[in-house]
C-alpha cells in the first residue's frame, strides 16, 4: 500500500496565529511534525495557504504545496494537496494520512498504528482517540472529542 502523510498548516489560526512557525527548542513546530512523520512515511508534505509557512518548510528541506485559502478544514486542504502532489510527482496514493500540524511530539508509533488500520480492506478512514480522564477536558474547546459506538466506530466529533 502506498501512503502519504499530509500536514495541513495555516498561519491565520484564530486561536494561535502563526503557530506552525513557533520555535520549540530551536526548531519550528511544523519542522518537528514533518520530521516525526518522515520516520514513518516515505512521502510527507506540508499543505499550506501561506507564503511564510511555504518558505519555512522549503528552508528546512521539507516538501510543501500551496493550497487555497478558502478551505474550511484541514481535511479539505489535504484533499487538494494530495491531488497537487500526485500530479507533480506522477504518483498515486492508496492512503492519505492527515497529520495534525500542532503535534510536534507525535510518536511515530502512533502514525504506524493509524496506518495499520488500513490492512483491513474494509477500512476507509481511521483516527486515533483516547479516553478523557478528567472533567476539565470535557469543557476544553482546545481538546477535540469523539463519541464512539460499542464497536469503537467514531460517530461524532466535537470541540
Amino acid at each position: 500500500m502506498n501512503f502519504i502523510g499530509i500536514i495541513p498548516a495555516r498561519y491565520a489560526s484564530t486561536r494561535f496565529p502563526g503557530k506552525p512557525l513557533v520555535m520549540i527548542n530551536g526548531k519550528m513546530m511544523i519542522q518537528r511534525v514533518f520530521e516525526q512523520a518522515s520516520k514513518v512515511f516515505d512521502h510527507v508534505v506540508v499543505a499550506t495557504d501561506d507564503k511564510r509557512i511555504f518558505e519555512a518548510v522549503e528552508g528546512f528541506g521539507g516538501k510543501v504545496v500551496m493550497t487555497s485559502k478558502k478551505h474550511r478544514s484541514g481535511t479539505d486542504r489535504c484533499a487538494e494537496a494530495v491531488s497537487i502532489y500526485e500530479s507533480d510527482y506522477d504518483i498515486e496514493f492508496d492512503v492519505v494520512v492527515n497529520i495534525q500540524g500542532d503535534e510536534p511530539f507525535i510518536y511515530p508509533e502512533q502514525l504506524k498504528e493509524v496506518a495499520a488500520c488500513f490492512k483491513n480492506k474494509k477500512v476507509q478512514i481511521a483516527t486515533l482517540a483516547k479516553p478523557i480522564n478528567n472533567s476539565e477536558d470535557i469543557f476544553n474547546p482546545n481538546k477535540p472529542k469523539v463519541i464512539v459506538n460499542k464497536k469503537q466506530d467514531a460517530i461524532y466529533f466535537s470541540r
